[in-house]
């Protein structure tokens, strides 16, 4: 019986040794599972936010449908296609003066960037010149203390040779205190010579600072000079004698067109007014000197709201009666020319620059 046992321990041990152990295979399970259930609660929050994606897709699919099966009814009768045709010509005239504008602003910030990131290398590289001519005369003048010093030690212990007779104890002695010192001050010397070499080796590879971007009075100017061009702008289509600014910016204001735009004939004759605008924006004849002639008296009136605004306050740029009188470049016009920041003419707020 007593044998028994002991063979039943044996059994039980051996067991133990050769089989898995239980309890980490079930917290792996568990670990698993757990992973599992993760993964897939994230599978259903991607699937709901596919889901809302596909239905806010539908909607705005069918908003567009909507539009086309609208346009679609209005042109097919010639009553409401010819106001249609205006309408979208409208915009397409108010598009075309941004566009204008932005290519303007677009230009002008390349050749500022240019200008300012050119004075911006010359400017640390005469920073650099500087600090490499002082770290020169700093290695110069390390050089020639560290030499001094090597001479200085170096005929010491010429002397310090020479004093070989037993006689000479003390001198050597005291011959030893002063080679000491000159060591020491060689050591310094050493120690000042290889700072101002690791000072030259920094700034030779010290890269050049990164360029800020434009400074405020270019962004300043720049949104002038975008101001000046839409004005530039009012002002050629002010001689078609239609208000054509003020329709294409109620048509940009919609989405859809309506039937306030007269019979088919008054369109008609309203499209050859918008053909005619397009050429007068798109005329380059004279375009600078306008452009500059309105930038001046901009540079004069124009308040900002804080010293760091690129963008001027709209109520400083108001054509008054005394601007209009005493300043000819304005032209006859002038009177009629609308406040293009106030009403944000050819959507100036989102060209101008911040």
């Amino acid at each position: 019986m007593k044998a028994l046992r002991q063979l039943g321990f044996l059994k039980l041990s051996l067991r133990q040794e050769g089989a898995p152990d239980e309890d980490h295979r079930v917290l792996a399970l568990f670990r698993n599972r757990a992973e599992l259930k993760k993964a897939y609660g994230g599978l259903q929050e991607e699937t709901f936010r596919l889901k809302d994606l596909i239905k806010q897709q539908e909607g705005a699919t069918q908003r567009v449908q909507e539009v086309l099966n609208t346009l679609e009814g209005r042109l097919g009768t010639a009553g409401t296609a010819y106001p249609a045709l205006v309408f979208y010509q409208l915009r397409r005239l108010w598009q075309a003066g941004r566009e204008l504008i932005t290519h303007f602003v677009a230009d002008l910030v390349r050749q500022q960037e240019e200008r300012e990131r050119r004075a911006h290398l010359a400017q640390h590289n005469r920073r650099q010149f500087a600090r490499r001519q002082e770290a020169d005369e700093q290695l110069r003048a390390a050089q020639a203390l560290h030499a001094e010093a090597t001479e200085h030690v170096a005929a010491l212990a010429s002397q310090r040779i020479a004093l070989a007779r037993f006689w000479h104890y003390f001198k050597r002695r005291a011959l030893e205190r002063r080679i000491a010192a000159a060591q020491a001050v060689l050591s310094g010397a050493s120690a000042v010579l290889a700072q101002a070499r690791v000072s030259i080796e920094d700034i030779a590879q010290q890269a050049p600072p990164a360029f800020p971007g434009l400074s405020l009075p270019a962004r300043r100017a720049i949104n002038l000079a975008a101001i000046a061009y839409a004005e530039v702008l009012c002002l050629r289509l002010d001689e078609l004698k239609t208000p054509l600014v003020q329709l294409a910016r109620e048509a940009t204001g919609r989405r859809e067109g309506g039937d306030d735009y007269g019979p088919p004939k008054d369109c008609v004759l309203l499209m050859g007014q918008i053909g005619r605008a397009h050429g007068l924006i798109a005329r380059r004849e004279g375009l600078a000197q306008e452009i500059r002639a309105r930038t001046v008296r901009l540079k004069h009136v124009a308040r900002y709201r804080h010293a760091g605004d690129s963008a001027p306050l709209a109520d400083s740029l108001a054509l008054t009666e005394g601007d209009v009188l005493q300043a000819a470049p304005l032209g006859p016009a002038a009177a009629r020319l609308p406040n293009v920041l106030a009403d944000d003419i050819w959507d100036l707020f989102r060209i101008l620059l911040r």
